[in-house]
C-alpha cells in the first residue's frame, strides 16, 4: 500500500518555473489580443494601394484604343459574320479589362462575363453581334457544339437561385424553377439551350455564369499558355477547343 502512494506522488514544479510560465502566458495572451485587434481595424478600413506609373500609362493607353476603336466601329458597316441557323453562341473573356472604356465595362457586364475566364450562352441577333464587335479584344466566342453545352452544363452547371449560387445537383431544383416552361431535368435544359429554344432566355438567366478553370501547365508556362488560348474575337467551331482547354 505504501509503495503505492510512493507511485502516485506528484513531483513538484519550482516556484520560479511556475511564475516564468505564468508570465509566459500571459505575454501570449496579450499579444493574441492585439493581433485580433490589428486585424479588425485592418478589415475596417481598406488597405492603402500605390499605383506605379506604368500602370496609369498602360490603362490610359488602353481606354484611348478603346475610345478609338468604338468610333471607328460607328463608322465602318458591320462586318459580314456567318451565323448558323442554330443561333448559339458561347463568349469566355480571357483578358483582363483594367483601365478600358466605361462602353466596354458596360457591355461585358451586360454579357454576364465580368470575371476572367467566365462564360455564358447568348442568342444570336443583331444587338448580341454589335455587342460582340464592342468586346471583341477582351474576349473569344463562337458556336458550341451540343457536346460542349452538354459538358459545361454537367460538369460547372449552377443555378442561380435568389441571388445565390446553388449547384445543380438534383433534377428537382430544375423543375422548381423550370417546370413552367416545360423543362423538368437537366436534359431538358441541355435541350433548349443547345437549341436556343422558345424559353432560352429563362434556361440561359436560370444558369449562372460558367467559371472555368486556367490549365494546370499555366503557372510553369504562362507565356505558352497565352499563345495557346490566342487573340479575342470571333472563334467559330473553334470554340469548342477552348471549352475543352478549360473545361
Amino acid at each position: 500500500m505504501a509503495d503505492s502512494e510512493t507511485r502516485r506522488k506528484i513531483p513538484l514544479v519550482p516556484e520560479n518555473l511556475l511564475k516564468k510560465r505564468k508570465a509566459y502566458q500571459a505575454i501570449k495572451a496579450t499579444q493574441a489580443k492585439q493581433a485580433l485587434l490589428e486585424k479588425r481595424k485592418f478589415q475596417k478600413g481598406k488597405q492603402l494601394r500605390f499605383k506605379p506609373i506604368e500602370q496609369f500609362v498602360n490603362e490610359s493607353k488602353r481606354k484611348h484604343r478603346d475610345e478609338v476603336r468604338l468610333r471607328r466601329m460607328e463608322k465602318k458597316p458591320m462586318s459580314k459574320t456567318p451565323v448558323p441557323e442554330q443561333q448559339l453562341a458561347f463568349v469566355v473573356r480571357i483578358h483582363e479589362v483594367k483601365g478600358i472604356s466605361l462602353r466596354v465595362k458596360r457591355t461585358i457586364c451586360d454579357l454576364r462575363i465580368r470575371q476572367i475566364y467566365s462564360g455564358s450562352f447568348i442568342k444570336l441577333n443583331k444587338s448580341c453581334l454589335k455587342m460582340l464587335r464592342i468586346v471583341e479584344p477582351y474576349v473569344a466566342w463562337g458556336y458550341p457544339n451540343l457536346k460542349s453545352v452538354r459538358e459545361l452544363i454537367l460538369k460547372r452547371g449552377q443555378a442561380k437561385i435568389n441571388g445565390k449560387r446553388v449547384p445543380l445537383t438534383d433534377n428537382t431544383l430544375v423543375e422548381e424553377h423550370l417546370g413552367k416552361f416545360g423543362i423538368i431535368c437537366l436534359e431538358d435544359l441541355i435541350h433548349e439551350i443547345s437549341s436556343a429554344g422558345k424559353h432560352f432566355t429563362e434556361a440561359s438567366n436560370f444558369l449562372w455564369p460558367f467559371k472555368l478553370s486556367v490549365a494546370r501547365h499555366a503557372a510553369r508556362n504562362k507565356q505558352g499558355f497565352l499563345k495557346e488560348m490566342g487573340k479575342g474575337g470571333f472563334r467559330g467551331e473553334d470554340i469548342n477547343k477552348l471549352i475543352r482547354l478549360l473545361n
